[in-house]
């Protein structure tokens, strides 16, 4: 299967500061906003009018609710913790949201054609379709994981931000609050990008497949893994057998003082890689695709995620 088809030593202290944005960030996620809040500013917008959008994934999805607020009801299509999203098949009931949308987000590169099938079928008139891989000039044939690289997302998020003013400009004082809200929480995990480049930048890590390439190189981590091998691995195909022989080698040798794996897509040959991981002491952490648990904002699981990768670092044992 193709992409077209589917889809480190730091103080304890720091950690603590760092544990407390997690958890500050997950009651943002989970507690409304006091009145008069950015998030709760008043508006002229009238109380019947709501703004359908459909995100084809969750964590657009999630961005795009806390911009709109109130103004607006998203439907995430693809949110099952225990499906692997390059896999997904769609439905007539995903047909109908789409169709009833007046904004559809789409990632694009491939990892969501379904979605783009719907929306060519529906061709509904005046609706915005924001395809993520347009936005940023993403050719067909790149690594489709535009989330976990925080340029990207601050692309995509400004441009959901005009979306919903050019539909909806008489409510543009609100969105705009939301947006300075939305971008001062993403720059929260900036800063623990920074933080993980500062303590930990070239150190040797592994990854079994392309989703964690973007995140590597924004905290400064070298990733080592054959591209072969990672590449394949997302496609849902068979690696190249030397990539397969190098990728042993490199954990067996203990090259590498992390390794990164996808929970969604595990098959006998990532699991393979972990058991080898394993029998060498090599800290291993794991990533997703869609927010997990699903409740929880974008910024609360990555930050989550950025943690867990930031420890595994701090506790290998290998030498660095």
């Amino acid at each position: 299967m193709t992409w077209q088809n589917k889809y480190r030593t730091i103080g304890l202290s720091a950690l603590i500061i760092i544990m407390a944005a997690v958890i500050g960030l997950f009651l943002i996620s989970s507690n409304p906003p006091p009145p008069n809040s950015p998030a709760t500013a008043p508006s002229n917008h009238s109380p019947g009018r709501v703004i359908r959008i459909v995100a084809a994934e969750n964590f657009w999805g999630s961005l795009a609710q806390q911009l709109g607020g109130a103004h607006v009801n998203v439907t995430s299509i693809v949110t099952d913790p225990n499906a692997d999203p390059h896999e997904y098949e769609s439905s007539t009931a995903n047909a109908r949201a789409i169709a009833n949308a007046s904004i559809v987000i789409v990632n694009g590169v491939g990892y969501d054609d379904w979605a783009l099938r719907l929306i060519s079928a529906g061709s509904v008139p005046n609706q915005t379709v924001l395809n993520v891989a347009d936005l940023l000039a993403v050719p067909n044939g790149s690594n489709p994981h535009l989330w976990y690289d925080p340029t990207d997302v601050n692309k995509t998020v400004k441009q959901m931000y005009l979306d919903l003013v050019k539909i909806d400009p008489s409510d543009a004082g609100y969105y705009a609050q939301r947006y300075s809200s939305v971008t001062a929480s993403l720059a929260q995990l900036d800063g623990q990008m920074a933080m993980i480049k500062q303590h930990f930048w070239g150190t040797k890590v592994a990854s079994t497949e392309s989703i964690f390439v973007y995140l590597a190189n924004a905290t400064g981590l070298d990733l080592i893994s054959p591209p072969s091998f990672m590449d394949s691995v997302a496609e849902g195909g068979d690696p190249p057998t030397q990539s397969i022989i190098a990728f042993e080698n490199q954990l067996e040798g203990k090259n590498v003082s992390v390794l990164v794996y996808n929970e969604q897509t595990l098959t006998p040959l990532t699991q393979q890689m972990k058991q080898i991981a394993a029998q060498h002491n090599i800290t291993m952490v794991g990533v997703t695709e869609t927010i997990q648990p699903s409740g929880m904002t974008f910024q609360a699981w990555m930050s989550a995620q950025l943690l867990q990768l930031q420890s595994a670092l701090n506790t290998s044992t290998l030498v660095r």
